[in-house]
């Protein structure tokens, strides 16, 4: 059954390698970390929700709206198949209503903060930003060429966006739920920025990437998705 349908669009991804201890304490129950060519990623994620349709039915006023996220990779297998997903560590998004219908039934950790985006596009060129504030303003910025380009087999960008299942933990409890949507396509990067001081945001534990520059920068197109309702798997 699907429990939302929506456009995810123009999603920045920015790609840190992170010492893979630092995630074991969030890693739910059943699931280990993907590596892609032997290094652990964390990547933060800025995106247009768009569209947006619970159970079949939009929400007035919730139908388009940004969400920002850091995450990272995992794996579970299942009947000899590898099943791969994601972990959020944090999403962030701009209304509580949307915060409160993910804790609720996702388990997941939203929070609500202000934000604004800007896009903008000419024949050569997009500029992507998301912005979000707590006590201050943060952001992540990209400028590309305006020509997506097919996704690469076995490619970096591959790794990183075909991941299909969302896992959440909650104490010794996973939850498992499946987002369904083609193959992406990707926009060479002319350059970004960034100004993010993850923690703050993210907490100790991510404090390290304050320190560190991207492995990648990535702006993927998006789709249509489908989120199919959950299952507890332990």
């Amino acid at each position: 059954m699907n429990f939302l349908k929506a456009e995810w669009r123009k999603l920045v991804i920015i790609n840190y390698e992170i010492d893979p201890d630092i995630l074991l304490p969030y890693l739910p129950k059943g699931t280990e970390l993907d590596f892609y060519k032997g290094k652990c990623y964390v990547s933060l994620v800025g995106f247009m929700f768009l569209n947006t349709r619970l159970l079949g039915f939009p929400i007035p006023f919730h139908r388009n709206f940004e969400e920002v996220n850091l995450r990272f990779y995992v794996r579970k297998k299942e009947n000899g198949i590898w099943k791969r997903g994601v972990v959020f560590i944090k999403e962030i998004v701009p209304k509580p209503a949307l915060s409160l219908v993910a804790n609720s039934i996702y388990k997941e950790n939203y929070h609500t903060m202000p934000m604004k985006n800007q896009i903008h596009e000419n024949k050569d060129e997009l500029l992507i930003r998301y912005s979000w504030k707590d006590k201050n303003w943060h952001s992540i910025q990209i400028m590309a060429e305006n020509m997506a380009k097919p996704m690469e087999e076995n490619s970096e960008f591959e790794f990183i966006t075909e991941h299909y299942f969302g896992f959440t933990k909650k104490e010794n409890t996973t939850s498992e739920y499946e987002v369904c949507h083609p193959k992406w396509k990707c926009y060479p990067i002319k350059e970004y920025q960034l100004e993010v001081d993850f923690q703050k945001i993210y907490g100790t534990d991510f404090e390290c990437l304050n320190h560190q520059q991207p492995v990648s920068v990535m702006l993927a197109e998006g789709s249509e998705i489908q989120v199919k309702t959950k299952k507890y798997i332990s």
